[in-house]
């Protein structure tokens, strides 16, 4: 493999015992390089070369050697490309060695999108270590779970050591309380070891409110667009080939020194650029570029709440050709037709109505009018293969964005979790679980920081407020601040299951395990036909694979049991489970009067209250 790319900016280590520092700092006349701490400090002048971006090269610099940017007179600062940031964002850089570390997974290459099982976990709370190393010491669960692939909220780092990691402030540097650089690698060599991709959470849409040291350097923020965090990302202005470059190389450096297998790119609808060529098609070629050098098979997968299928289609089609993008219309439908709620976003979603859009359409909003919204909202998406789209019923940002945390198993009943499952692992889509979901965790996941600036404190606790307004949501909203808020989204790992959470448990491991053998349930292998009766609340949709065996699956949420029929089912198909059986917690073996074996085209079978009926059909 080769790996031709290298980062260029920051500090890089060059021979023996050298360094080259490296900085774009176009607003300043003078840049100098100061190694050392409170004691005795080293002053070295940079060299300007060309369009503001100054360097030099220092001998007798050692993996861990500390450093500042002193610009001009107005102070000295981190470096904005800093790899390690071992005492946060108020201490120096330091020179990392990203070639010292032995890595053990030569052979890897990644799997494929739609092999993908996402695992969504928060490093500091997954765990009560809260560390990488800590995280790997559950990466067999995981992968015996049926988990393909571990999806880390951002570890950038932030202030302090409570965050959800969206208020990064230094996009190149592992937070350090998880156990910086090294951490991370052996996390990511251990996860490959067992068979499991990484994906990680970058945020290119906005940096964090404190600490950042970017506006000290160059106009890497604008204030021609905003965003619901302030200023937004210089991405199509006056000098912002560096900034491009800057988010670019940050991609780049993921995959090339830490051998991420996937990024997530937080909330791209929030990155503004009018440019030719826009930022997420650069980067998305630049990443698949480098990925063919490596020998391996990388993914850049966007967060949207736009319902644009121009993301991910291909670029002939006028399309950024990322991997894949977030369903929140999945979702969304999901959760209003399991809880009943319609207030804020869940006013456009109507039952299983929604959910058989959904299964057959990628997005419910596919063109058609908003009420949340007040307009149309969405565009047909129906093109684009299912293997594009990461569906979920639970992730960090449905269950902590609300007031309280409130995670599904909470708010809706021991059947319709169970529901829910068969609904997100039988879909048409990359299925994502959020931590703890796989056995019904009841533990809140709430939003908290631990901000050093107490204006900036009181304006998270305003703005928490203010953004539930649209919901009719009650309780007081937990203080983002408070230690205890954090501690109280740590799941209950070491807590005894109970018996509805080993049923709920079960299931999801028989799902997976479904999901793994049967040809029909691998995204974009599949042909979905899907139907539903609004009135009697219940859907099916059927998962028909080119060799003529299929999945079919029924969801009954009336409390009764009713007869219901697949789409096209005519062949032979049989039982394969039902969640109201014995096994997980249900009171029923059999559906009565449901013909599980036999031939016929009426596919058609009487499934329980509040459960869901899978079964395996073949042509006849």
């Amino acid at each position: 493999m080769t790996a031709p790319w290298s980062l260029g900016r920051g500090a890089t280590l060059v021979g023996e015992s050298a360094a080259r520092f490296e900085v774009w700092a176009p607003h300043a006349a003078r840049v100098a390089l100061q190694l050392g701490g409170a004691g005795r400090v080293n002053r070295y002048d940079l060299e300007e070369t060309d369009r503001g971006v100054f360097q030099g090269v220092i001998e007798e610099i050692a993996p861990g050697t500390t450093y500042r940017f002193t610009l001009d007179d107005n102070g000295s600062f981190p470096d904005p490309v800093s790899r390690w940031q071992p005492d946060g964002v108020a201490g120096p850089s330091a020179v990392v060695a990203p070639d010292a570390f032995e890595w053990l997974d030569s052979s890897w290459t990644g799997p494929p999108l739609a092999e993908y099982v996402i695992y969504e976990v928060h490093v500091g709370t997954a765990t009560r270590g809260g560390t990488f190393d800590a995280l790997a010491e559950r990466l067999d669960y995981l992968r015996d779970l049926g988990i393909t692939a571990v999806e880390l909220m951002p570890v950038a780092q932030f202030p302090g050591s409570r965050n959800w990691g969206y208020d990064g402030v230094f996009p190149y540097a592992p937070q350090n309380t998880y156990g910086g650089p090294e951490g991370l690698r052996r996390f990511v060599d251990r996860a490959h070891d067992a068979g499991l991709a990484v994906i990680l959470d970058v945020v290119h849409n906005h940096v964090g409110p404190e600490g950042s040291v970017l506006q000290h350097f160059g106009p890497y923020l604008t204030d021609r667009y905003r965003t619901p965090w302030g200023k937004a990302i210089n991405f199509d202005g006056p000098d912002s080939d560096e900034v491009r470059r800057y988010f670019i190389d940050n991609a780049l450096y993921w995959v090339t020194e830490y051998h991420i297998d996937a990024l997530r790119l937080d909330a791209v609808h929030a990155i503004c650029d009018f440019s030719a060529i826009n930022i997420l098609e650069e980067l998305a070629t630049a990443v698949r570029a480098q990925a063919a050098r490596l020998g391996r098979t990388v993914h850049v997968v966007a967060e949207s709440d736009l319902n644009d299928p121009r993301l991910t289609r291909r670029r002939s089609r006028g399309g950024y050709e990322l991997d894949g993008q977030w369903n929140d219309d999945f979702h969304h439908a999901v959760h209003a037709a399991l809880t009943g709620e319609r207030a804020g976003y869940y006013a456009d979603f109507d039952g299983v109505a929604s959910i058989t859009k959904a299964m057959t359409d990628r997005f419910v909003l596919d063109g058609a009018y908003s009420i949340f919204r007040r307009r149309r909202h969405g565009a047909p998406a129906r093109d684009l293969s299912p293997d594009r789209l990461v569906a979920f019923v639970q992730n960090h940002d449905q269950v902590g964005n609300r007031a309280l945390g409130e995670r599904l198993s909470t708010l809706v009943s021991f059947e319709r979790q169970k529901l829910a499952a068969c609904l997100l692992l039988l879909s048409p889509y990359v299925p994502l679980l959020f931590m703890g979901e796989e056995y019904g965790e009841v533990r809140p996941f709430q939003y908290f920081v631990s901000l050093a600036d107490s204006r900036l404190v009181e304006a998270v606790r305003r703005g928490r407020k203010a953004e539930f307004r649209a919901f009719d949501w009650v309780g007081d909203i937990p203080d983002p601040q408070a230690e205890e808020t954090f501690a109280r989204s740590r799941p209950a790992l070491d807590a005894p299951r109970s018996e509805e959470q080993s049923a709920v448990e079960r299931l999801y491991r028989d799902l997976l395990r479904l999901r793994r053998e049967h040809p029909a349930s691998r995204p974009g292998a599949a042909e979905v036909r899907a139907q539903c009766d609004g009135d009697r609340g219940w859907l099916a949709w059927t998962l028909w694979h080119p060799t003529g065996r299929g999945l079919g699956v029924a969801v009954n949420l009336a409390s009764e049991a009713q007869g219901v029929g697949w789409p096209s089912a005519a062949g032979r198909w049989w039982r394969l489970l039902s969640t109201a059986d014995p096994s997980y917690g249900g009171r029923q073996r059999a559906c009565p009067g449901s013909p599980f074996e036999g031939q016929g085209a009426a596919a058609e079978a009487l499934v329980a209250g509040e459960s869901a009926l899978v079964v395996a059909m073949e042509v006849a």
